[in-house]
């Protein structure tokens, strides 16, 4: 069976999963996290990349996306592979990356309410901008829930799923990683949360999305991934908040 899909459900928890009852901090990845894929919004970003590639090389489109793609493999992320490799200025990466346009992305009722129903703190943690995820989160009408982001240049430029990144989004915010829960749209980035403590939930699209690679949508089965989703505001209203703040 393919691991892409959730065959006939929405929801996959493991036999051996983390439970919601004591968590106090919900930690949400932003890009295809939070959003669906229909939102166009990556797409726009890996557009942005290529062309930003193309114009530092000198490269037509399709040298320039080859490089990208192996950038992205070899480093993490094209900016870190950039900033490593010619001293680019992140600054000026991110700004140019997330130049995109807004008016494809949707207010999202259900998953407003059920974010606003999480007991506790909410926390948004990504390998993007501030100020891109506080765009994005504003458009689905999510952003006032969240206490804070902690963005690339929070990280020092030290993309997921880098331990460091971790540990110092866990030391900034003041975060037991016991008491909290990550949701995440790729698998290796639940490894390193999920053996600090963190329940884990990996956020696959519905449908394939062929502005991404295979194995950043798989619904990877795997010990560090407690959870795993189609439907995020579903997860929550059904999964999360039933059991959610009942621990003593």
């Amino acid at each position: 069976m393919s691991n892409r899909t959730l065959p006939g459900e929405s929801h996959v928890t493991a036999a051996e999963a983390r439970g919601f009852e004591a968590v106090d901090t919900w930690v949400f990845d932003l890009d295809n996290t939070l959003y669906p894929s229909d939102a166009q919004v990556w797409p726009q970003v890996d557009e942005r990349i290529t062309l930003y590639v193309m114009r530092l090389y000198g490269l037509d489109g399709l040298s320039a996306r080859a490089l990208q793609k192996h950038f992205y493999h070899r480093y993490g992320t094209t900016l870190k592979a950039l900033m490593v490799e010619d001293g680019v200025d992140p600054h000026d990466f991110l700004d140019f990356a997330h130049d995109i346009d807004h008016s494809t992305i949707r207010l999202d009722a259900a998953l407003d309410a059920a974010i606003a129903r999480l007991p506790g703190r909410k926390l948004i943690l990504t390998n993007g901008s501030r100020r891109h995820a506080e765009n994005v989160a504003r458009k689905i009408g999510i952003l006032d829930h969240f206490e804070d982001v902690f963005d690339i240049a929070a990280a020092g430029f030290v993309p997921k799923p880098e331990r460091s990144t971790y540990e110092r989004f866990l030391a900034q915010h003041g975060v037991d990683p016991r008491r909290s829960a990550l949701f995440e749209d790729i698998a290796r980035n639940l490894a390193v949360p999920h053996a600090m403590g963190m329940a884990t939930v990996l956020v696959v699209p519905a449908g394939i999305d062929p502005y991404r690679e295979a194995f950043e949508q798989e619904a990877v089965r795997a010990a560090h991934i407690d959870h795993i989703t189609n439907d995020l505001a579903a997860f929550l209203r059904t999964c999360v908040l039933p059991v959610a703040g009942t621990a003593a």
